[in-house]
């Protein structure tokens, strides 16, 4: 899998090309916080033979995806509005689906009419030094939850794949992040901080494209 596709999921919690889903009517209840000062920086893939995209967070905790996302486009930093929320001993993140347009066609929420104004991706994280690792939500888990009625949603399969959309409030949400373990049983992505900036990031992935054969 690309960074690119990394850098997806590990802010969006969604499989490169929607294959496999879960997202959430309400964002997590509580005190959410718009910066963590520990994401501030620039974080790529920990192999350096791939150095597609990255996240830039900015001094004032803007966060960024940088990409290029096609031979002849530009590079671009597309801003997304992530927020933070501390839980018990451990860091999550949620962001609005409809924040990844700019990203990726992202379509409805699969089989619900009408489609919700809003859904959430979530996602857990963990930061030690220059080293983050995001667990994704485990969707086969959700999705085994709602068939036995321990949370609300639908599920949806489809030829290509598997889509779970979990109904609640906010501090529904925030309850089930607490005492179901939804984030268990995935591989976690993981990112490291570059010593590069932002701005020389750019550079090199414009200089990168460029020298590929068309």
């Amino acid at each position: 899998m690309s960074l690119r596709a990394f850098v997806w999921i590990a802010l969006s919690a969604i499989a490169l090309g929607g294959c496999v889903e879960t997202r959430f009517e309400s964002p997590l209840g509580g005190r959410q916080e718009s910066c963590d000062a520990r994401w501030k920086g620039l974080w790529i893939g920990p192999d350096p033979a791939d150095q597609s995209a990255a996240v830039f967070v900015d001094g004032a905790c803007h966060v960024f995806v940088i990409d290029k996302p096609a031979p002849d486009k530009p590079v671009r930093r597309v801003e997304l509005p992530v927020r933070y929320r501390h839980v018990e001993g451990r860091d999550y993140l949620s962001v609005e689906a409809a924040a990844f347009k700019e990203l990726a066609d992202l379509d409805p929420p699969y089989a619900i009419e009408p489609a919700p104004a809003h859904a959430y991706f979530f996602a857990r994280y963990a930061i030690s030094g220059d080293r983050l690792e995001i667990d994704m939500v485990n969707s086969k888990r959700v999705a085994q939850l709602v068939i036995d009625d321990k949370i609300d949603g639908t599920v949806g399969k489809s030829t290509n794949g598997l889509h779970v959309f979990v109904r609640g409030d906010p501090a529904r949400m925030l309850e089930i992040v607490r005492n179901e373990p939804i984030f268990d049983g995935v591989t976690p992505t993981i990112l490291v901080r570059s010593k590069q900036s932002a701005d020389a990031f750019e550079r090199n992935l414009e200089r990168a494209t460029a020298k590929k054969p068309k």
